[in-house]
């Protein structure tokens, strides 16, 4: 947890709920606080499992994921690469057009090209500007025209030299939980100011959410379909959060794919799985017993189990404090 992004508040508070969640369910669970000497953390504190609750930079673009590799320690969620492509905003969206999953029309701008307005040309508004590659909404900001067009840059340039510039979409923002490669639900996200950005995250008590979305039967299939679509066309595995916007026109876009969901009090996966009877300590589990080494051989991973540095759902130990 924590860790050296922008998230790093967010991903302490996601680490805590889970350290809390799987020690209620009888797991030893030390908490490690991610900083530039992780390497030598992780030798020192013999753990079996890795549970990531990092969000941002290093910890949810495949940075700590391929250290634990190297490493030799399973760990939750998505592989190196699914992260890094994920948390690439414009990687991932040149994959969804490859796949044919709408995704609205963006351009990428650079630090520098000069005046993003130029850039802009007549791409149009409003516009979102997003930092490449930040998580929780950090950065992100709705522009009407060109002044706003050059302080959401100028902001969003603060987080990353690079930024995606992405056509406003409008309708319902709805957000898919995916745990174990099988969608558990969606919300609806009615944020007080319009768009869902960290502030109506973590500290608006205004947002309003619908747990299942405001949908028809058939438009709710329509959207989990797709959020599994993209889910998988990433290579993504664990736990993850595809967020979306539903048009009123009968249409639905992908945003982006999250593989480190927030686990925190107000995260959308731990409402969207209650909503479903699976409570938070429950949900901590299942993410846990999806751990695993992506490049780990099938000889090398038997021998683990052998020696049992680690156990699968199928083998736990019911000992209470297992680990």
């Amino acid at each position: 947890m924590g860790g050296l992004s922008a998230e790093r508040d967010v991903s302490v508070k996601t680490g805590e709920a889970v350290v809390a969640g799987l020690s209620e369910r009888g797991y030893q669970v030390q908490p490690v606080f991610v900083d530039r000497d992780l390497d030598l953390v992780l030798r020192q504190a013999n753990i079996d499992v890795a549970f990531i609750a990092l969000h941002g930079r290093y910890g949810e673009d495949g940075c700590v994921q391929g250290l634990l590799e190297l490493m030799g320690i399973p760990y939750t969620g998505s592989s190196v690469l699914a992260s890094a492509l994920a948390m690439n905003k414009v990687k991932a969206k040149e994959i969804f057009r490859l796949r044919n999953l709408p995704t609205p029309a963006y351009y990428v701008a650079h630090a520098s090209a000069g005046d993003p307005v130029a850039q802009h040309g007549d791409f149009g508004y409003p516009s979102v500007v997003k930092p490449l590659a930040e998580g929780s909404s950090v950065g992100v900001e709705v522009a009407t025209g060109p002044g706003e067009l050059r302080a959401a840059c100028e902001q969003a340039f603060r987080f990353d030299d690079t930024l995606l510039v992405e056509r406003f979409a409008p309708g319902q923002e709805v957000s898919v939980a995916i745990v174990g490669d099988r969608a558990l639900g969606a919300v609806e996200v009615v944020p007080e100011t319009g768009i869902y950005d960290y502030g109506a995250k973590y500290a608006s008590e205004e947002t309003r959410y619908h747990i299942p979305p405001r949908l028809s039967p058939e438009r709710y299939r329509g959207v989990i379909t797709q959020a599994l679509r993209a889910h998988r066309a990433l290579g993504c595995a664990g736990a993850t959060r595809v967020d979306m916007i539903v048009s009123d026109t009968g249409n639905e876009s992908i945003l982006e794919v999250n593989t480190v969901p927030g686990m925190t009090p107000e995260s959308l996966l731990p409402k969207i799985a209650h909503s479903v009877g699976l409570e938070f300590p429950d949900l901590c589990e299942a993410v846990l017993h999806g751990a695993r080494l992506d490049n780990l051989t099938r000889d090398r991973t038997e021998r683990r189990v052998r020696q049992g540095a680690y156990l699968g759902p199928e083998r736990r130990s019911s000992t209470p404090g297992h680990h």
